[in-house]
């Protein structure tokens, strides 16, 4: 008999870490945004983190790949992972409120159901991700507005490209699943910075001038939060509460990152989010709520044999 996960309490508090610090990882990028550049912002997220990391695997001693295929992955995985979303996520920051910000990065999830079944024929399409892809994309459309369809400006572009990096987001799901499954975690994760520092620390000094830290004290705890706690300290956990919990369950923290995110920046930077975009995240919400599948399990129990799987 195959024993489903579940949330235990132990995981729900995790979980909800998780979700704060990455919540929190919003404003501290956009803290950052006000003294540097977004390629400037990404080298230093994913090159501390890199370090961070590489620590901790040696600290376990954990085998390092030595088949240059592998690291060619690791390349892959950096840029669709980290070198793409976070360059354009940071960019559009700028253009784009942090509680906003974080409600299109919840459209990582309905990308992903699309990829997986795209590429995968074990994640084949079905009736109920159809319908949560179906909500998903109606509430990013809502949480946009028709307004800033019709009136194309920075603004529009900042969050067209928000959601092109949660599609780089789905296709390094794929990637990661088809050509680096079989690594820890901790060496996968380490493996993957490397990859996308360097990529991002060379486009960044030609882009935006060489790195430095000679930066304001708040720049600096910024890039201190985003890079060792939000990216090296939160993959740690992610993949921890993934073994704990199941990757279903982790689907929820989708949904707990952006009342986080939304809460700190009005608190912090004064951010006033419009109707939509609230209207737009509640139907976004109810579409990876649909997608979990739990709740559809329970309408469709009544009617079909209570041992037969959801979807």
């Amino acid at each position: 008999m195959i024993h489903q996960k579940s949330l235990s309490g132990r995981a729900w508090i995790e979980l909800l870490l998780l979700a704060a610090i990455w919540g929190g990882s919003f404003l501290s990028i956009r803290i950052a945004l006000d003294e540097i550049g977004p390629l400037t912002s990404i080298a230093h997220r994913t090159g501390w983190a890199m370090l961070a990391l590489w620590v901790v695997v040696l600290a376990m001693r954990l085998p390092i790949p030595r088949d240059p295929r592998i690291w060619f992955g690791f390349l892959v995985m950096g840029l669709l992972n980290n070198a793409i979303p976070f360059g354009l996520m940071a960019w559009g920051q700028l253009h784009v409120e942090i509680g906003l910000t974080s409600i299109l990065n919840a459209a990582t999830a309905i990308f992903g159901v699309l990829a997986a079944a795209l590429f995968f024929a074990d994640e084949r399409m079905t009736m109920r991700k159809g319908m949560g892809v179906g909500l998903g994309f109606l509430g990013v459309a809502t949480a946009i507005g028709i307004d800033n369809f019709r009136n194309f400006d920075l603004r529009s572009l900042g969050q067209l490209a928000i959601l092109a990096g949660t599609i780089s987001y789905a296709l390094a799901g794929v990637w990661a699943r088809k050509f680096l499954g079989a690594l820890p975690a901790q060496v996968a994760a380490a493996g993957m910075l490397t990859g996308s520092t360097l990529i991002t620390v060379p486009l960044a000094w030609w882009v935006e001038g060489p790195l430095t830290l000679a930066l304001q004290p708040v720049t600096l705890v910024a890039i201190g939060y985003y890079a060792i706690i939000a990216t090296a300290g939160a993959y740690l956990l992610y993949y921890r509460i993934l073994a704990m919990a199941g990757s279903g369950n982790l689907l929820l923290v989708t949904l707990l990152i952006a009342p986080v995110a939304i809460a700190l920046g009005a608190v912090v930077r004064h951010e006033a989010l419009s109707p939509n975009a609230f209207a737009g995240f509640g139907v976004l919400a109810l579409g990876l709520i649909i997608l979990d599948g739990r709740v559809w399990a329970m309408i469709r129990r009544p009617d079909v044999d209570r041992t037969a799987p959801p979807g």
